[in-house]
């Protein structure tokens, strides 16, 4: 299977610049939002982390469950981006074993899969996460990623 990174309308500057939306979610307090992208395809990791990066987010990136859960046990993450198929380990369980370590991820995980099956559809759904269908445009990813970061009232009420 072939991903392919769509990087916004020829012609125009939306891939570049966050919407404002994202803009008023890339920091929390004064400190940059933590983004933990799990994907066992380094290109991916790779496209992904630099459009986070460009979008003002802090991005983390671990290419196998084992070393995605390594960094939720040692380092605080604000949103989790996670592929549903991982060679060593599915994302759903990468998902539960995660929020048993930080329970601020049950609510700020965004899966990403281009597995159009009923049953991954089940994953998900079971989750109670939101979902973006491989391939996606980069801007709908930040987007998404800007609705699920903390913001600064979350930290006060």
């Amino acid at each position: 299977m072939t991903w392919k990174v769509v990087l916004g309308t020829p012609g125009t500057d939306r891939s570049r610049a966050p919407s404002p939306e994202a803009k008023e979610a890339m920091t929390y307090g004064k400190q940059q939002i933590r983004v933990l992208v799990v994907d066992d395809e380094p290109s991916i990791c790779k496209a992904l982390s630099i459009a986070l990066s460009r979008a003002g987010y802090e991005a983390i990136t671990a290419q196998s469950g084992e070393a995605a859960l390594a960094i939720v046990r040692s380092e605080n993450v604000d949103v989790m981006l996670i592929d549903l198929r991982i060679p060593d380990m599915r994302g759903d369980v990468i998902f539960e074993v995660a929020a048993g370590h930080q329970p601020q991820l049950r609510y700020r995980t965004l899966f990403m899969t281009g597995d159009i099956t009923e049953r991954a559809h089940k994953l998900i759904v079971a989750c109670k996460c939101h979902f973006l269908r491989k391939p996606f445009d980069l801007r709908d990813m930040t987007d998404a990623i800007a609705a699920l970061a903390p913001r600064v009232q979350d930290a006060a009420g």
